[in-house]
């Protein structure tokens, strides 16, 4: 999890897309990044089932705000990020489960679990600008 990220350069390719600005954008990476590097470790434990599950649900948070910010409507906007809000719910049920089971640390649990906690009441102030 000490990975550092650029999320918003790109030496490749220098263009910027509106959602790349929005902070509930950066928070989701973030927590994706965390839930990745999760996965890798089911990955050494031969969890294959359970990574995949974790890095698709972890990809959907990200994903669903950056297509919601490409929609042509409000209304389209705010249904993307209802599903990046059920995503993080998603994220939080698997976390818990994880920890239990000893999968994870619960210090990993407990970070995960706040950040998780942050990025869904700020989709949720944010849909509230968009109506």
């Amino acid at each position: 999890m000490d990975r550092a990220v650029s999320i918003t350069h790109n030496r490749v390719n220098p263009a910027k897309f509106r959602f790349q600005d929005l902070e509930i954008w950066k928070i989701a990476v973030e927590i994706a990044n965390m839930l990745f590097d999760i996965a890798d470790s089911l990955d050494e434990r031969r969890l294959f089932r359970f990574s995949e599950q974790l890095r698709g649900a972890g990809i959907s948070m990200p994903n669903n705000i950056a297509e919601g910010s490409g929609s042509n409507s409000k209304r389209d906007f705010i249904h993307f990020l209802n599903m990046a809000r059920r995503s993080t719910f998603e994220n939080a049920n698997m976390i818990i489960i994880y920890a239990i089971r000893g999968l994870i640390r619960e210090e990993i649990r407990d970070e995960i679990l706040s950040k998780l906690d942050v990025l869904c009441r700020k989709i949720t102030m944010f849909q509230r600008t968009l109506r």
